[in-house]
C-alpha cells in the first residue's frame, strides 16, 4: 500500500485528533472518507446539482432528509380548503426524480375578516368566535406545515398522478435537458 504523508499545522492538529478518535484510530480510512464525501459534492457542484435539505412526514413525527439534486421546477397551487401545496421537483445526481410536497395554511385566504369576526352571545354574556374560526381551529392545521412528503421515482412518468397536469406538461419536455449547458461563445 502507498505511503503518503500529510502535513498538519497547529492549528487543525486537534481536528484531526478528534477524527482519530471518532474512527478508532484509523486516521487514514477517515480521511478517505471524507474525501470521497468531497470529491462527490463538489463534482455535483460543478455539474449544476445542489445538497438539497427538505422536511418529511407531519407533526412531531417530521424527519429530515438530505439529497444531492437539481431543482427542475416548483409549483404553488391553492386548494378548496384555503390551503396550499407546493410542489418540488428535483433530478437527483443518480437519475432518479425526487417529489417534495408540502402542504400548508394558505395565510392569504385568511384575510377574510368575517373569518375572525366575533359576535356577543347574549344567553351566556360572552363573547362567541365565529363558527368559520372554530372550523379553522379545530382543523389543527393553522399554526404551520401539517404534512411535507418527499417521494423518489426512477422516472418522472411515475410522479405524473401526484403532480398538477400543467405542472407536469412543463416538465416532461425539459426533465431529460442536462444540468448546465457549456455554452462555446
Amino acid at each position: 500500500m502507498p505511503n503518503k504523508t500529510i502535513y498538519v499545522s497547529d492549528d487543525d492538529l486537534e481536528l484531526y485528533e478528534q477524527a482519530q478518535r471518532l474512527c478508532d484510530g484509523n486516521l487514514s480510512a477517515a480521511i478517505a472518507r471524507a474525501l470521497r464525501r468531497f470529491v462527490e459534492l463538489e463534482e455535483g457542484r460543478h455539474a449544476g446539482y445542489q445538497e438539497v435539505t427538505v422536511r418529511a412526514g407531519t407533526g412531531g413525527s417530521r424527519r429530515v432528509q438530505r439529497f444531492s439534486g437539481l431543482l427542475l421546477g416548483e409549483w404553488h397551487h391553492p386548494t378548496g380548503e384555503r390551503r396550499l401545496e407546493r410542489f418540488r421537483v428535483y433530478r437527483s445526481r443518480k437519475g432518479h426524480f425526487a417529489l417534495h410536497i408540502t402542504r400548508m395554511p394558505d395565510w392569504a385566504a385568511w384575510s377574510d375578516p368575517d373569518a375572525w369576526r366575533t359576535t356577543w352571545d347574549w344567553d351566556s354574556g360572552t363573547r362567541r368566535l365565529s363558527e368559520r374560526w372554530r372550523e379553522r381551529k379545530q382543523g389543527g392545521w393553522w399554526w404551520g406545515p401539517a404534512e411535507e412528503t418527499l417521494e423518489v421515482a426512477d422516472t418522472l412518468e411515475q410522479l405524473r398522478e401526484k403532480l398538477p397536469a400543467e405542472f407536469y406538461d412543463s416538465l416532461a419536455g425539459h426533465s431529460d435537458r442536462p444540468a448546465i449547458e457549456e455554452l462555446d461563445i
